[in-house]
Order: C-alpha cells, then sequence, then structure tokens
C-alpha cells in the first residue's frame, strides 16, 4: 500500500506533465504495468489513468470559473495534448463541455483573475513534450506550480 501511495502522490504533484507515464509510475510502485493498474483500483476506486484525468478536470473548473484563459490554454495548462479530448472528458466528467461550463459557473466566487497572472503562476506553456523551459521564469513565484513540490524539478537550476 506504501508503494501504491507514493505512485500516487507522483500522480497528485506531476498532475500537469502532459507526459505522465504509466509504466514509470508502475515501476515507481515496483508492480507490472497491468498489477499496478489493478492494484491502483482495488485501493483508490479508479484506475490510474482515470485518477489522472479527474486531477486535471478539477483543476480545469477552477480555472474556467476563475480565469480570463481561452479554453485551449485551459487545456494545455491542464496537462491535455488535445482540445477534443479535453473537451470530451470535461463533458463526461462534468456534463457540460468546457465552454457551457464556464457560462453557468463564471460570476460565482471570486472575479476573473487576467490570462497573464494564471499563465505566470502555472509557469506559461512547455515548448515541447516534457520540456521544461517556461515563460516569465525570471518572475517570482514562477517556479512554484502549485505549492505541493514543483519546486523539486527545478532543483538542479542555477538561481
Amino acid at each position: 500500500m506504501r508503494q501504491l501511495r507514493l505512485a500516487k502522490d507522483v500522480i497528485d504533484r506531476d498532475w500537469a506533465e502532459p507526459g505522465t507515464d504509466l509504466d514509470a509510475l508502475a515501476a515507481r510502485a515496483g508492480y507490472s504495468r497491468y498489477h499496478f493498474i489493478r492494484a491502483f483500483k482495488a485501493a483508490y476506486g479508479e484506475t490510474p489513468g482515470q485518477y489522472l484525468t479527474h486531477r486535471r478536470i478539477d483543476r480545469a473548473e477552477d480555472l474556467l470559473r476563475t480565469a480570463n484563459l481561452s479554453v485551449t490554454e485551459i487545456c494545455h495548462l491542464v496537462g491535455f495534448s488535445s482540445l477534443g479530448t479535453f473537451s470530451t472528458r470535461f463533458k463526461t466528467w462534468t456534463g457540460l463541455t468546457p465552454s457551457e461550463y464556464r457560462a453557468k459557473h463564471v460570476g460565482r466566487g471570486a472575479a476573473l483573475i487576467p490570462g497573464c497572472y494564471a499563465m505566470l503562476w502555472a509557469g506559461g506553456f512547455r515548448t515541447g513534450p516534457g520540456a521544461e523551459s517556461r515563460t516569465g521564469s525570471g518572475a517570482p513565484g514562477a517556479e512554484s506550480r502549485s505549492g505541493s513540490g514543483g519546486g523539486e524539478r527545478n532543483s538542479g537550476e542555477a538561481p
């Protein structure tokens, strides 16, 4: 169970990375790919892929309610590489398309955050799959993405 929790922690930390790899998660837990999927589902009630998708969709819901970003920008910020896949999974999970969700929920809660601030907080767009370069990396707070271990990836970089 401890090894499964470690793999779940990796998902919780790296949920926005488009290249989150099931094989690497399984290896981290010390399981084969298929045994890992079965064990994760038995422990948490959903497969690692479903859990990762739900984490991403939950974050997208927050951004749609609070950030002044396009649906495409939000799609990429939360780790999806395809707008079609993002929209389909979002609708399956919430019952609404991202645009419908925004129209229904915008104005509830906090005021919209300007897109430039949301992009700065999230670290900007990656230049390619798995790329670590971010726009605005010299700005305060740009290195920490979620406040939960995001700085670990930058430990080898010069200050």
